[in-house]
């Protein structure tokens, strides 16, 4: 159970968010560090086509959930785990060779799912992970539609 916000002690400033907004900060502001990071991945990676290294990202972060639910260690959290993996796999297959839109859709699901862990917390001991790792989620997925609407700028 979360504790409610405690008002700030005699001396102390209010901050926004309280101290549920402070633990949040860090993890939120890696993940805009780590989100730019994974959008210009394919810079690192230039022999590969961009949708390729994408795809590659989208797999290695699913396959995080994994981990963090056989450290879980209940079957049912091991299961659906996997199960929703397997789903952003699948999408991240498609993406390499149909549309880019399936990595932004991909990217964004994800971040999604990793909202809905946070309130649930659903895998134990993950508490800073969903925040962050939501945070790479959107960012990388704006990033990358941003290339998507400028490339079919250019190609007009």
């Amino acid at each position: 159970m979360i504790a409610p916000d405690r008002a700030p002690a005699a001396g102390q400033p209010r901050t926004a968010g309280g101290p549920r907004g402070r633990r949040l900060r860090t993890p939120v502001l890696w993940g805009v560090v780590c989100g730019c990071l994974q959008a210009a991945s394919p810079l690192a990676f230039f022999w590969l086509d961009d949708r390729t290294v994408y795809a590659l990202g989208l797999v290695l972060i699913a396959a995080v959930y994994i981990g963090f639910a056989v450290a879980d260690g209940r079957g049912m959290v091991i299961t659906v785990e996997t199960g929703v993996a397997s789903v952003f796999v699948v999408v991240a297959a498609a993406a390499v060779t149909g549309s880019a839109w399936l990595l932004v859709a991909g990217l964004a699901g994800h971040g999604l799912k990793d909202l809905w862990q946070h309130r649930t917390g659903f895998v134990a001991h993950t508490r800073w992970w969903p925040p962050f790792c939501a945070t790479v989620d959107f960012v990388a997925a704006g990033l990358i539609a941003v290339t998507v609407l400028a490339d079919l700028q250019v190609g007009r």
